[in-house]
C-alpha cells in the first residue's frame, strides 16, 4: 500500500530522469553542452510541448536547492582569508559593472520599448542579476574558478547576490499596496542574520563535525553536511537574502576544516542532481505561447538586453585594467540574465509594480537569454582566443601514433618522459601552452599542441591506438576530466594520472584509472628517508621504513575509496614521540 502512494511521486521522477538522460548525452555529442540539453528536455516535456507538467514553478523552487549546494561546494574552496581579499573586487567590480549595467538597461527599456520608468528600472535590475548557475557551471567545467579571472567572476556574482536585498526593498518601497515601511528593517534584519551565521561558522562548525565524525557513521556526517547546507540557506532566505549566499559563507566557513573533502564528497551527488533539476525547471519554464503571441517584442528585448548589458559589462572590465580579451570573454559569460531575476519579478507583481503581461515577458527574456548563452560561449570560444595561443612554430596533434601517448609536458610530464625515452618506447607528447612547446623545441623534444579534454583531439593524438595514456596535467579539474573520458572512450589503453591530494586520489581510483600518484608523495618520503639517514640509520633500517610507510599508505587509500575519507586512521603514524616514527623493531639504533 505504502509502495501504490509513491506512483505520483516516482511517476514525475521518472519523466524527468528519462528526459535528461536522452536529451543531455545527446547534446554534448552534438558539441553544444549538456547545460543547454536540460533546457531543451524540460521545455519538451513542460506544459508548453508534451504537458507532462503543468506547474514548473513548484519544481524550480525546489531545485534551486542544486544552485545553493553549488554554491556551498564552491565557498570549500575559498578560505575566509581568501574571501576577505576579494572585497575590492567585490564592491569595485562588482559595484561598478552593476550599476552601469542597471542605469543603461532602464534608459534603454524607457528609450527603446516606451516602458515606464518604475518598469524598466524592475525590468532592467532584473537582467543584471546573471544566472549563478549557468556561470559556476561553466567556469567548473573549465577548470577557471581558481584563476585570477575566475576569481573576478566569483566576486561579480557574489555582489549579485547580495544586491537582491536593496533591490527587493526598493520593490516594496516603490510598491502602490503599502509595503514600503519595511525597507529600513528588512535591511537591518538581513544584516543581523548575516552576522549570526558568520559567528555561528567561525565557532561552532568545526566542533559540530568533530563531534559527528566520533559516531563513525558516514550518513550520520552527510546528515550533518546536509543540515549545515540546508540550515545556512534557510536562514539567509528569512532574513531577506538568497539561499545560495548561505549555503557559501557555510562553505567558506568550511573551507579550513579536516573534514572538508568528506564534506564535499557527501555533497557532491546531491548537487550534481538538484543543479540538472533548476536546468530542468528553468526550460519547463518557458512558456512558448508568450513566445508565438509576443515574439517580435521578446526578440527585441532579447537583443537590446544582451547587448546593452554586454556594452557595460565590456566597459567594466576596460576601466578596471582588464585587456581586450579577457574583456570580452567576460562580456559573453555574464550577457545573460539569471534565475534571481525570478524572485525580483515575482516580488514586483505581487507588490503590483508590474503587470502579469510584463512579469511574463521579463522572465520570458531572462530564460532565452539563459537558453542562448552555452550557444554563444561555444561561437566565442571558436573566435575569442589568446594570442598567446596562436600556433606559430607549433605543430597541432593530427595523426599521432605510439604506444605512449603523454598528456602535459610540465615538471611532472617531463621527469615522467625521461623514463619512457631511456628504454626506447614510442612516445607520442602533446601540451596546451604553446610557449611550454617552444620552449621544449629548444632541448630537442617534439611536442604537440592539444588540449587533453577534448574528445576530437585525444583521437587526433592517438589514443585510441595507445597502450598506455600517461595524465601528466597540473590541473585537477582537467586531470579527472580527462580521465573520466579516456576511461569511457578508450577502455583498452592503461591509464596512468597524476593527482594533486589524497582526496583527489581516491576520486581517480573510483574512477577507474589503473595507477595514480599524489605529485608530491614520493619526494616527500625520500626527503623523510634522508632525514633518517642523516640521524645514522643504516640504509637497511631506512629501506624497511620507506617499505612500511608505503604499505601503510596502500591499505589506509584502500580503506578510504571502500569507506570515506576518515576510514583507516589506524594505519597512520600520527603520535610524535622521541623515538623515530616506526616501530622500534623495525629500525636498528644507530650505534652512539
Amino acid at each position: 500500500m505504502a509502495a501504490e502512494g509513491l506512483g505520483p511521486v516516482i511517476g514525475p521522477a521518472v519523466v524527468l530522469m528519462g528526459a535528461a538522460v536522452i536529451a543531455v548525452p545527446l547534446f554534448r555529442r552534438l558539441g553544444l553542452g549538456s547545460v543547454l540539453g536540460y533546457f531543451a528536455a524540460g521545455a519538451m516535456v513542460g506544459p508548453s510541448v508534451l504537458g507532462l507538467f503543468t506547474d514548473p514553478d513548484t519544481i524550480l523552487h525546489f531545485a534551486e536547492l542544486g544552485v545553493v549546494m553549488f554554491l556551498f561546494v564552491i565557498g570549500l574552496e575559498l578560505r575566509p582569508q581568501k574571501l576577505w581579499a576579494l572585497r575590492g573586487q567585490i564592491f569595485g567590480l562588482g559595484l561598478a559593472q552593476v550599476s552601469l549595467a542597471i542605469a543603461l538597461l532602464t534608459l534603454a527599456g524607457v528609450a527603446v520599448f516606451a516602458l515606464p520608468p518604475i518598469t524598466a528600472f524592475i525590468a532592467g535590475a532584473g537582467f543584471v542579476l546573471s544566472s549563478t548557475a549557468v556561470i559556476m557551471s561553466t567556469l567548473q567545467e573549465r577548470g577557471q574558478i581558481a584563476s585570477h579571472e575566475g576569481q573576478k567572476s566569483v566576486s561579480i556574482l557574489l555582489f549579485e547576490d547580495l544586491l537582491i536585498v536593496p533591490l527587493l526593498a526598493v520593490v516594496a518601497f516603490l510598491s502602490p499596496v503599502g509595503q514600503g515601511d519595511g525597507g529600513l528593517v528588512d535591511v537591518a534584519l538581513a544584516l543581523a542574520g548575516l552576522v549570526a551565521l558568520l559567528v555561528a561558522g567561525h565557532w561552532l562548525l568545526d566542533p559540530f563535525f568533530a563531534l559527528l565524525a566520533r559516531a563513525r557513521a558516514r550518513e550520520v556526517l552527510s546528515a550533518g553536511a546536509l543540515l549545515v547546507v540546508l540550515g545556512s540557506a534557510l536562514l539567509m532566505e528569512t532574513v531577506g537574502l538568497s539561499m545560495a549566499m548561505g549555503a557559501f559563507l557555510a562553505g567558506v566557513m568550511l573551507s579550513g576544516s579536516s573534514y572538508r573533502h568528506q564534506i564535499e564528497s557527501d555533497i557532491e551527488p546531491f548537487k550534481g542532481l538538484l543543479m540538472g533539476l533548476f536546468f530542468l525547471a528553468v526550460g519547463m519554464s518557458l512558456d512558448l505561447a508568450v513566445v508565438a503571441a509576443e515574439w517580435p517584442l521578446l526578440l527585441a528585448m532579447l537583443v537590446v538586453y544582451v547587448l546593452v548589458k554586454a556594452v557595460a559589462i565590456y566597459a567594466t572590465a576596460r576601466a578596471f585594467g582588464g585587456v581586450n580579451l579577457v574583456a570580452l570573454r567576460r562580456t559573453v559569460m555574464f550577457a545573460q540574465g539569471g534565475e534571481f531575476a525570478f524572485v525580483l519579478y515575482t516580488a514586483a507583481l505581487a507588490g503590483g509594480v508590474i503587470d502579469a503581461r510584463e512579469n511574463a515577458i521579463f522572465s520570458t527574456v531572462v530564460i532565452l537569454s539563459m537558453a542562448i548563452t552555452p550557444l554563444i560561449l561555444i561561437v566565442a570560444d571558436r573566435f575569442l582566443r589568446d594570442p598567446g595561443t596562436e600556433l606559430d612554430g607549433v605543430e597541432a596533434a593530427d595523426g599521432l601514433r605510439g604506444q605512449v601517448l603523454v598528456i602535459g609536458f610540465g615538471r611532472f610530464g617531463q621527469i615522467a618522459l625521461q623514463m619512457l625515452l631511456a628504454r626506447g618506447a614510442q612516445v607520442s607528447v602533446i601540451e596546451n601552452n604553446p610557449d611550454r612547446i617552444r620552449e621544449a623545441a629548444r632541448f630537442g623534444f617534439k611536442v604537440y599542441f592539444g588540449d587533453g579534454t577534448r574528445l576530437d583531439i585525444l583521437h587526433a593524438s592517438g589514443a585510441a591506438q595507445a597502450q598506455v595514456i600517461l595524465i601528466c596535467v597540473d590541473d585537477r579539474s582537467a586531470v579527472s576530466t580527462i580521465a573520466e573520458l579516456v576511461r569511457h572512450e578508450f577502455p583498452n589503453a592503461a591509464v596512468l594520472a597524476r593527482s594533486y591530494d589524497r582526496g583527489h586520489s581516491m576520486e581517480l581510483i573510483r574512477a577507474g584509472v589503473d595507477f595514480e600518484i599524489r605529485e608530491t608523495v614520493e619526494s616527500a618520503l625520500l626527503m623523510g628517508a634522508e632525514g633518517l639517514r642523516r640521524l645514522g640509520w643504516d640504509e637497511a633500517a631506512v629501506t624497511e621504513a620507506l617499505d612500511d610507510i608505503r604499505r601503510r599508505d596502500v591499505q589506509r587509500l584502500t580503506e578510504q575509496v571502500q569507506g570515506d575519507f576518515m576510514s583507516g586512521r589506524d594505519k597512520m603514524l600520527t603520535t610524535p614521540v622521541p623515538e623515530p616514527l616506526a616501530r622500534t623493531q623495525l629500525l636498528k639504533k644507530p650505534d652512539s
